[in-house]
């Protein structure tokens, strides 16, 4: 066996042109290729290695979840830059072929953005402070308001006497709202350093997105695996900016209708209520639904009748119920149709990794990866040009 193994070698290195072919050299080539194949051994794995293949797997899938959760502070403004970047792929690459330098490019678009928050959040700072001084007294009002609905509820043991004294007397709601404003405070730190972090990485992201490219491409070796990584790449830039496009357009029509019913209906700050449901219309099932227990609150606490209090919540279900199954997959098609089941885990998981963050990234995540799935499994796909 060791001078079949030993032919075979010389055999292969006369083959590839490291030696000198010869009248030796090619009766050294025929005698290798009349030999029998070298027979392959292969390794039986017991039920044990192969439980113990999956407990590593295991261990590593843990500390690499552990890893995301601790390092959120950083890891929450970069993917939402790489998200954001890639959803502006689209207007950075006309840009670009309207003769727009990428630096310039980039500058534009990161710029646009900040403006568009600064606007929103100038916007907003007024009700939010309106809200916040009169906190007291809507907490005064809620709990009256609602104590008739509470005495009804036996098993509660709740009465007037529970909110004089106690953990849920004024005086302690009062303190407690103070605690919160604390926290808060506090917290407004590490949002400005991921708001900075943020800006600085789409910037970056979008003045190298094609040099990013290009780098992702060329660290595969064969031309299949490049194309593969070319047609992934531009599934899913165009898969979220098409999504986010129309869903943006989409939702700033409910955030509007919202507005308009939150004034019709006699709520406080209705430029608030829209902005609200514009901003939970992104976080399927669960944005929908915490908006809507809201306005029904709201309107309770705003109207003595029950039933015109909740008249501004059915109307505002109703037209997301309208816009969610009707106008949205007849713009959509179903071309982005995902499995509900696996939004609503989607949502849950990165809600608990990064609260309202991982909440809002948890379905552009989603389209992610089963833009990759699909353009990988997918065989019968318009192969793209490699850039020459």
């Amino acid at each position: 066996m060791g001078i079949a193994n030993g032919i075979r070698k010389q055999a292969k290195k006369i083959a590839i042109g490291e030696r000198r072919t010869s009248a030796w050299a090619q009766t050294l080539k025929e005698a290798a290729e009349e030999l029998p194949p070298t027979p392959l051994h292969r390794l039986e794995k017991d039920g044990l290695d192969i439980s113990m293949a999956w407990a590593i797997i295991g261990i590593f899938g843990i500390l690499g979840l552990a890893a995301v959760y601790l390092m959120s502070l950083i890891l929450i403004p970069i993917t939402l830059a790489v998200v954001v970047g890639m959803i502006l792929g689209m207007a950075a690459e006309k840009l670009s072929r309207m003769g727009v330098p990428r630096l310039a490019n980039a500058f534009m678009l990161s710029s646009s953005v900040a403006l568009v928050i600064f606007l929103v959040i100038n916007s907003l700072a007024g009700p939010l402070m309106t809200l916040a001084n009169e906190g007291p007294a809507f907490a005064e009002r809620t709990i009256n308001r609602v104590m008739p609905y509470l005495e009804r509820i036996e098993w509660l043991h709740i009465t007037p006497a529970t909110f004089e004294s106690g953990p849920m007397s004024i005086g302690a709601l009062l303190e407690n709202t103070g605690n919160v404003l604390h926290v808060v405070t506090t917290s407004l730190t590490p949002a400005l350093v991921q708001g900075m972090i943020f800006f600085a990485a789409l910037l970056l992201f979008l003045a190298s997105r094609v040099n990013l490219r290009k780098t992702i491409i060329m660290t595969f070796r064969t031309r299949t695996q490049r194309l593969a990584a070319i047609r992934v790449i531009n599934a899913v830039e165009q898969v979220l900016g098409f999504y986010f496009a129309t869903a943006s357009l989409i939702y700033v029509g409910l955030g509007v209708v919202m507005t308009v019913i939150a004034y019709a209906g006699g709520l406080a700050a209705p430029v608030l209520w829209g902005f609200f449901a514009f901003l939970s219309s992104f976080i399927p099932y669960l944005g929908i639904t915490l908006m809507t227990f809201a306005v029904a609150v709201a309107g309770i606490l705003t109207h003595d009748d029950i039933v015109i209090g909740l008249m501004p919540a059915a109307a505002f279900f109703t037209v997301h119920l309208v816009m969610e199954n009707l106008i949205f997959p007849a713009v959509m098609g179903r071309r982005l149709e995902i499995n509900p089941f696996v939004v609503f885990l989607a949502i849950l998981f990165w809600t608990w990794m990064w609260g309202a963050v991982g909440a809002m990234l948890a379905l552009p995540l989603s389209l992610i990866v089963i833009t990759i799935i699909e353009e990988l499994l997918i065989e019968e796909k318009p192969q793209p040009q490699l850039p020459k």
